[in-house]
């Protein structure tokens, strides 16, 4: 009998031992999401906002640049002033980037080399008010070196050459242009049609007696070359004439090669007004006939190009 109740106690013992034994085990359960650490404790949501804050302040500091959206032409930089407002003012030349060889220099009309653009128009910008930089102008590309006069016999040549290169520039933008809207859609339609043509004179380095033949056989060739050529120039802004500025980005990089450039360009500035006038605006004659350039100096260097001087 002392057995049995000794069984029954230990029976009772175990029982009320069970849930003592797991309570703690439940408590942890219960209690562990209910468990708060400091914010941030995560170190990815300390990565996230050290990520995300600095970001924020860049872009407030971009909105509240006055010079952000303040564009300067070539010589001068943005500067704020005392009421925050953007202002250009020349650059210093010292601060122009280092050039990486002869081919960044360039030659002014001063006939003094630069080691770039970028020191040329600093300096230009440096004498404004001065004659001296009215009269500065960017000349020609690369390093300033002996040029020859032009011949009046070289200077008739030159048309000859200069609308057989610019039509072979065309071309060669439309062969290249598969993806790079080099040219609009219209524009690609009517190179299409030189491209194809098998009349059409191939690159080359031809006699003057061979370029002349070509544009008369081939005249309508050379037409709209000329006239995109123009429309390229003309761009600030477009008004139908180019400026000495709008006009640079032909005639710096020809000179070199073509000594004749300058002398080509004078004279189709009739009225030495220092701009050169649309070639839309006179008919285009086809063959011999009244002086190339006609009296009133529209279209003068329409008529040089594809009539010759």
């Amino acid at each position: 009998m002392r057995a049995w109740i000794f069984f029954l106690l230990c029976l009772a013992g175990k029982a009320l031992a069970a849930p003592q034994e797991a309570l703690p085990d439940e408590t942890e359960v219960i209690e562990d999401p209910t468990t708060e650490e400091p914010v941030g404790a995560n170190p990815v949501q300390v990565e996230v906002g050290e990520f995300e804050e600095p970001t924020e302040d860049v872009e407030e500091i971009v909105a509240e640049n006055p010079c952000q959206n303040h564009h300067c032409k070539h010589g001068k930089v943005c500067e704020v002033d005392d009421n925050n407002s953007p202002m250009c003012v020349c650059q210093d030349p010292a601060s122009c980037p280092a050039t990486a060889g002869v081919f960044e220099k360039v030659c002014g009309t001063d006939n003094k080399t630069y080691d770039s653009s970028c020191h040329f128009f600093a300096t230009k910008c440096t004498l404004e008010g001065t004659k001296k930089g009215h009269k500065l102008h960017l000349d020609y590309i690369g390093p300033c070196k002996f040029i020859p006069a032009c011949l009046d016999t070289e200077l008739t040549e030159f048309p000859l050459r200069m609308r057989d290169w610019l039509k072979n520039v065309l071309i060669t933008l439309y062969e290249r242009d598969e993806d790079n809207n080099l040219l609009t859609e219209k524009q690609k339609l009517k190179v299409k049609k030189i491209h194809e043509n098998e009349k059409r004179l191939e690159a080359g380095d031809h006699t003057v007696e061979l370029l002349a033949r070509d544009f008369e056989k081939n005249y309508n060739m050379y037409i709209f070359p000329v006239h995109w050529q123009f429309g390229q120039l003309d761009q600030h802004p477009i008004d139908g004439y180019l400026s000495h500025t709008e006009l640079a980005p032909l005639r710096a990089p020809l000179i070199p090669m073509e000594h004749c450039t300058t002398r080509f360009f004078e004279a189709c500035d009739l009225d030495n007004d220092k701009t050169l006038c649309s070639p839309w605006q006179v008919p285009v004659p086809h063959r011999a006939g009244p002086p190339a350039c006609p009296p009133d100096p529209h279209g003068a260097l329409h008529h040089s190009l594809l009539r010759g001087l």
